[in-house]
């Protein structure tokens, strides 16, 4: 299929190498080539079959994807025929500039930011195709928000190139403020002829050897890759298949303040779990207590668990081509990935109950603990020891089509359409994450000291008891989940490129997309911390013992005298049946397989382009893209909610929302549509010199809690009303208007330097508003018949024990009073039910809205360098990020930034000769906001991180490569705290991971 002849011919070379890999959006983006004459179309068709092999035909290839590209665009290209530079795309992706990645506890590669903008709001495409995404609640349970793509899933072997488009054009799906980053797979075309090899890979994790005996899994496991591809029949038919197997056994130890922070200021005298003011009880106890303008935090818990985590991961890939003439090329191709996850946690932690005790803190203004008691004079608190158990499946499918015809010498068409789904479920009887606590009521005063990078844990026993043992061991509470999330994407999209005579084209295109989205849930908790039965009910050799302190060997203090670290793990499924046992009901400890939340959502776009492509042959040519995108989409979204029948007042005060058995689906609806204008300028200052501009309106869609269908209400409810949550389908999307400027300077082979600017004015960004309500009109006591008849005979209306009593003594009986004895004040106890004629409770419904706006802005330089004939060659990125977007550490009041704004480095030094080809690669990340959580709207930072890996590999002959890889050689740890640095998140160790291995070609 011939390209548009809307570029001259000087930059022809340079585009014909890259015809396989450009215009990954659509056929017609790569709108660069001079096709004027039968012989420069000759010339384009047989540079079509150049294979790009080695680190710095790699580089090379990526350097002429961004000087060729429309706007600014940023790639990576496969090293060889199954050798991407690296075995994680999103640890490739992350080499880029403004590309920062997160990581799973385990340390792999997942989700991607791109100049500051979050994972949720970068569009993923495979071959230009718009794909599903399917998420888990956190921890394996709950319903998901998420929109973000998790490359995880994703094998590296059969992927041919990634390309990051930073600016986005009218032909482009919507949906990636960020980016639009494109995996493009090998088509049997691309290649003619015969191919085929074969990888094999030992992977050694050293994580792996840092967990308990009894945990499944090798240290080293196998990973297993192979590509044919073969066309015949004159090259008019072609097949390919890529297929990969792949194990990785794995851990990670963690400690952490889990529950989070309760933040104060320190002249709050009012809240009762706040610090003792002067002249209070415990005063004397505390060491530089915060004064009354700075911001402090008392951790609700503390914890550090060690955790095992197997997975086994498959992906395949199937591709048929037909050409039946010279202008017609048809491709069916179907893709599968699977990823089954499990993992085993034991955790020894505590619980502060905002007790009396001593403390020691940093000065302002925003004071950090140094060190933190609680004093428990009894040694009768639980030392948690409970476990976990997960289990997860992801799917992934796409089956497409798409025929691609040359109309004649200046219209070309396309036509394509997939359908694709992804799903993730539970893979256990148990559920997708089950957890079991445990306890040894033994605990005495506790002591954390927060003063360095790993808290040190000390627990005071009872007096003649030296260590836990087995004997004192009692299952707590439990919490057994399922979660699933499925999403389905189908998609048509046709779209055409019209050439005209002078150097100027027009892109055209329609699409209609259809997106089905279900996240769902359930919930089997026990809160029986107190104990189910005996430590008699539980044979002893269900437990072992460890020292936690063996897991932490990364960080210094691990092997503190002062570390309290002995701790009981256990066998999870036998002690899951001892406690099924003595509850008598075995349902108990396994998860529901009835889902009690159920969000279900469908969003219907349909969406046209236009864009214009011009070259001025000038002294110093311009290339213009002018374009268009109109797109307009339908929400519907329906949850299932609890049916509200009534309120009752069961304690004096608490009144509760009561619930019909049966739920229901609600369904809300919602609307909008955008004209997106794009436009891209190169101009050609040399042949060397390229000045870019570029202007795009985006936008990025609300995550799927947010537009939910359904309302939930808060059970407890107050005098004054309740409170509840729910979603907002006619929620507009984010909205950015893009500026971008870049200089780029190719001043040598496969070398370059580019500086660029870049600004994103972000309108429509989500946030919370209250709006009062009467869901399901319930009537509440509070204010009615009863209630009036008790103030006229006395009772103040704030009096709420004398007003009960006076219901109860003279309405027994009566419709909605029901007594059922009295306490042990001698106070009558039972329910008062509102009635018909009863007042109508109302709510304040917190649900999302689009309220603030803002900018983020930065600079992003490049250097790419090659050393002659040496074989020596370098590459540097640097990225800065700034945003009015971010966190005011100092405000205790609600606050809605952006997560993911970081600036981020990455420099990369090879040699690639006398078939020896050596990698080394540093990327580092700078301290960044992940997130929101913890005990309110407290910040969750991830600090500075920096890792360096490294691969070296050896061509033997034509048919034989050896290789070796190392990841995180420098056994970096992770960590996220709170406001202060010494208010610890999570701290984590994993450890570093090496791979060996061979490809043959045949």
């Amino acid at each position: 299929m011939k390209r548009g002849n809307v570029l001259p011919k000087q930059r022809l070379l340079t585009t014909a190498l890259l015809v396989a890999l450009a215009g990954p959006v659509m056929a017609q983006d790569a709108t660069t080539e001079d096709t004027t004459t039968a012989a420069q179309s000759d010339e384009v068709a047989e540079l079509d079959t150049v294979v790009v092999t080695g680190i710095r035909e790699s580089l090379a290839s990526s350097m002429n994807i961004k000087r060729d590209a429309q706007g600014i665009v940023d790639g990576i290209v496969a090293e060889d025929i199954g050798k991407f530079p690296d075995t994680n795309l999103a640890e490739s992706l992350q080499r880029i500039s403004g590309v920062s990645i997160d990581r799973t506890s385990s340390g792999e590669g997942s989700k991607v930011t791109v100049r500051g903008v979050g994972p949720d709001f970068n569009l993923v495409l495979l071959n230009g195709r718009q794909m599903p995404a399917a998420n888990l609640g956190p921890g394996g349970g709950g319903t998901s928000n998420s929109r973000a793509f998790d490359f995880a899933n994703i094998a590296a072997e059969a992927v041919s190139a990634l390309e990051v488009y930073k600016t986005s054009r009218a032909s482009t799906p919507t949906g990636g403020i960020g980016a639009t980053i494109n995996i493009k797979t090998a088509r049997p075309f691309d290649i003619p002829g015969s191919l085929a090899n074969i990888g094999v890979k030992g992977v050694y994790d050293t994580s792996a050897d840092n967990l308990p005996d009894a945990y499944p899994g090798d240290s080293v496991t196998p990973e297993i890759s192979g590509i044919f591809s073969n066309t015949f029949g004159d090259g008019k038919f072609g097949v390919s298949f890529t297929g990969s197997y792949q194990e990785r056994n794995s851990g990670f130890s963690q400690a952490a303040v889990a529950d989070g922070w309760a933040m104060f200021r320190g002249d709050d005298a009012n809240s009762w779990n706040r610090l003792p003011m002067a002249g209070e009880p415990g005063y004397d106890q505390i060491t530089n207590r915060p004064g009354p303008d700075t911001i402090y935090g008392r951790p609700q818990n503390f914890g550090l668990s060690v955790n095992g985590v197997q997975r086994q991961r498959t992906n395949g890939q199937l591709t048929f081509q037909y050409a039946p003439t010279d202008r017609v090329t048809t491709t069916l191709d179907y893709t599968y990935s699977e990823n089954q996850i499990q993992a085993q946690r034991n955790e020894l932690s505590v619980w502060f109950n905002y007790a009396p005790g001593t403390s020691s803190w940093t000065d302002g203004p925003i004071a950090g603990p140094l060190v933190y008691s609680e004093d428990i004079p009894a040694a009768n608190a639980d030392i948690a020891m409970g476990g976990m158990n997960l289990a997860t499946r992801y799917k992934g499918e796409s089956l497409g089509f798409n025929v691609a015809w040359e109309v004649n010498d200046a219209l070309d068409l396309e036509f394509d359409y997939h359908d694709s789904t992804a799903t993730s479920r539970p893979d256990s009887p148990w559920g997708s994450a089950g957890v079991l606590g445990m306890a040894a009521f033994l605990r005495g005063t506790t002591t954390v000291d927060f003063s360095n990078d790993f808290p040190i844990l000390n627990i005071q026993l009872p007096q003649g008891v030296s260590q836990i043992e087995a004997s004192d061991a009692v299952v707590t509470g439990s919490v057994f989940q399922n979660s699933y999330n499925k999403a389905e994407v189908e998609q048509f999209q046709a779209r055409g490129q019209f050439r005209f005579e002078d150097y100027s084209g027009l892109d055209f295109g329609v699409s209609l997309t259809d997106v089905h989205n279900r996240t769902a849930a359930a919930v089997m908790q026990r809160d029986t911390w107190g104990g189910v039965g005996t430590p008699a009910d539980y044979d002893d050799d269900i437990f072992y013992a460890g020292n936690m302190g063996d897991y932490f060997d990364a960080f210094s203090g691990h092997d503190s005298p002062n570390f309290t670290d002995r701790f009981l793990l256990f066998d999870f499924n036998r002690l899951r049946d001892a406690a099924a046992g003595v509850a008598g009901d075995d349902s108990l400890y396994r998860a529901p397989t009835e889902y009690t939340d159920d969000l279900r959502t469908q969003e219907k776009s349909q969406s046209a382009y236009l864009q214009w492509n011009k070259t001025f042959d000038w002294s110093m040519p311009l290339h213009v893209a002018a374009g268009v995108r109109y797109e307009e989409t339908e929400v519907t979204s329906s949850a299932l909610v609890r049916i509200g029948t009534g309120i009752s007042w069961d304690a004096a005060n608490e009144l509760y929302v009561t619930y019909a058995d049966d739920q229901d689906f609600t369904t809300l609806k919602g609307e909008y549509d955008y004209w997106l204008p794009a436009l891209d300028l190169a101009l050609e200052l040399t042949d060397s010199m390229i000045l870019r501009g570029s202007y795009s309106q985006t936008i990025g869609r609300p995550g799927w809690q947010d537009i939910q269908g359904g309302q939930r209400l808060a059970n407890i409810v107050r005098v004054d009303g309740g409170d509840g949550s729910q979603g907002n389908p006619a929620l507009s999307p984010l909205e950015s208007d893009n500026f971008d400027l870049s200089f780029e300077w190719y001043y040598g082979e496969a070398s370059y330097l580019s500086v660029g600017y870049f600004r994103k004015n972000i309108t429509n960004f989500i946030s919370t508003t209250i709006v009062e309500g009467t869901p399901f009109n319930l009537h509440t006591p509070v204010g009615g018949t009863y209630w009036n008849n008790a103030i006229n005979a006395g009772c103040a209306a704030s009096d709420l024990v004398c007003i009960r009593d006076y219901i109860f003594t003279n309405h027994a009986g009566d419709p909605g009073v029901t007594v059922t004895g009295t306490n042990a004040a001698g106070q009558l106890t039972g329910s008062i039910v509102g009635q018909p004629g009863d007042p109508i409770a109302t709510f304040d419904i917190v649900q999302p809205a689009n309220q603030r706006s803002d900018h983020l802005d930065g600079w992003e330089f490049n250097i790419q360098h090659m050393f002659g004939d040496s074989g020596f060659g370098l590459a540097a990125n640097y990225t800065i990020v700034d945003s009015g977007l971010t966190f005011d550490n100092t405000s205790l009041g609600d606050q809605y930034p952006m997560v993911g704004l970081s600036d981020s480095a990455n420099l990369v030094a090879f040699f690639d000769k006398y078939d020896w080809q050596i990698r080394a690669a540093y990327n580092w990340r700078d301290e960044f906001l992940n997130g929101i959580g913890g005990q309110g709207n407290n910040p969750n930072y991830t600090e500075a991180y920096g890792q360096l890996d490294m691969n070296v590999s050896y061509r033997v002959d034509d048919h034989w490569t050896l290789f070796a890889e190392g990841i995180n050689l420098t056994d970096e740890t992770q960590r996220v705290f709170a406001r202060h640095s010494n208010q610890l998140r999570y701290a984590t160790q994993t450890g570093p991971r090496y791979m060996f291995g061979f490809r043959y070609t045949f």
